[in-house]
């Protein structure tokens, strides 16, 4: 099995409220209106962390 790599990682839409510091209610509104990019898998969401940070990137760089 070959190392995890920090940036392959994929977060669960919890993970991602907790990263974000907001609750799973407006982090699920904001995947599934597509705010914030991610995917599902079945019935879960889920997003890679490097595409969680360049969202992050982009919405710095708006100011």
């Amino acid at each position: 099995m070959k190392p995890n790599n920090y940036n392959d990682e994929i977060m669960t839409l919890t993970e991602v409220a907790e990263y974000l510091k907001i609750s799973e209610v407006t982090t699920y509104k904001m995947m599934q209106s597509g705010k914030i990019p991610g995917f599902k898998i079945g019935r879960s969401w889920r997003i890679k962390r490097e595409d969680l940070e360049h969202h992050i990137d982009s919405l710095k760089e708006r100011k």
